[in-house]
């Protein structure tokens, strides 16, 4: 039997979706009925019109906010959950359950999904990890380079050899934290702000070429973004 759980969206704009599902074990999450639409890549936003839309549950309303800066429980909430049967191993346990976790975020069309562990708990902390990690890699906002300074979400993943980066910033952060998504969501803003120009980025952010090419080497997603825009452009890949 499908087991529905409904929450009321009152959408602060539109961006029409469309989608379907063939299983017949999920939860949804119903938000507004949409019509068809192609998400290209980037996809871009303003930090107005794309932050979070309105959302609520029994009167609980998250205002519009940056999507990477909502709760995991705010970023579920807008978002289309499945529950699938895992296909990975697991021997006689295996498809015994619905334990794979397919969540789509709505506003963007954004799919991630987890299967690898029988605990459908687990699968769904992991799906929302992926689902940060490719809205910071697929979502862009607009950088105005005349008047550009860089976030404090930016300068917290630079080495500490950046000369804009300051003393108080902390530790350098790694693509293994949590908090490297937003970081790297704002560097590839940049990076995409100058057309994919590594030596144009780096002066930006108080770095040199070299410095700054390792730093996007670090972590092989924001190296697969940098190279397909820069492929995009006629440009050589970093390596």
């Amino acid at each position: 039997m499908a087991h529905k759980l409904i929450w009321k969206w009152k959408p602060t704009f539109m961006l029409p979706l469309t989608f379907n599902s063939q299983s017949k074990h999920v939860i949804r999450f119903h938000h507004h009925p949409f019509s068809s639409l192609k998400i290209h890549h980037p996809i871009n936003y303003t930090t107005t019109a794309a932050a979070a839309a309105n959302t609520s549950n029994n009167g609980d309303c998250v205002k519009a906010k940056e999507f990477l800066e909502l709760t995991d429980e705010e970023l579920v909430r807008q978002c289309e959950m499945d529950f699938l049967k895992s296909s990975g191993a697991g021997g006689q346990h295996r498809n015994k359950r619905e334990s794979a976790v397919r969540l789509k975020h709505l506003p963007t069309g954004i799919i991630a999904q987890a299967s690898e562990d029988r605990s459908q708990h687990m699968n769904r902390d992991s799906a929302v990890k992926r689902l940060r990690a490719l809205i910071a890699l697929k979502v862009r906002k607009t950088v105005d380079l005349d008047a550009y300074s860089p976030p404090r979400e930016l300068l917290q993943i630079l080495p500490p050899k950046s000369t804009v980066r300051g003393s108080e910033i902390g530790p350098q952060i790694g693509p293994k934290n949590q908090k490297f998504a937003l970081g790297m969501q704002a560097l590839l803003d940049l990076i995409f702000a100058v057309e994919g120009s590594i030596s144009e980025a780096a002066k930006y952010i108080g770095l040199s070429t070299g410095a700054l090419s390792r730093l996007i080497l670090s972590d092989d997603s924001l190296r697969k973004e940098v190279n397909d825009l820069r492929a995009s452009k006629g440009m050589k890949p970093l390596k």
